[in-house]
């Protein structure tokens, strides 16, 4: 998987860059394509770090962002979201659809008419 990690405002260091890739390691479990990551972190003006993630796979782009004090905390929502998302797509065609051919038919019972 292409990793792509930016910041704005924020000195990308070597422990946040292993963070984040430790983290996005545990999305090839799921055993969808992944083709490329792009993770981008920025401070905001009240100190509150924001994460965003955007995950390409074949079938179009998972997006993921979170936005807490702690930058660790804000990538591992942002993990989970992502694991949610990659979970839903990977088991959507598995998923059991409602069909009304599939319903049981009751027999109809004779109307009778008295005179």
């Amino acid at each position: 998987m292409k990793m792509n990690i930016t910041g704005k405002n924020i000195e990308i260091t070597s422990a946040i860059r292993s963070h984040i890739e430790e983290k996005f390691k545990k999305l090839e479990k799921w055993q969808v394509d992944i083709i490329g990551c792009h993770a981008s972190f920025q401070e905001e003006p009240n100190k509150n770090k924001r994460f965003e993630a955007v995950i390409s796979v074949p079938k179009g782009q998972l997006v993921a962002s979170a936005v807490h004090a702690d930058l660790y905390v804000a990538v591992n929502e942002v993990e989970q979201k992502l694991e949610r998302q990659l979970n839903k797509l990977r088991h959507k065609p598995e998923a059991r659809r409602a069909s009304h051919s599939d319903a049981p038919v009751e027999p109809e019972e004779p109307i009778v008419e008295e005179a």
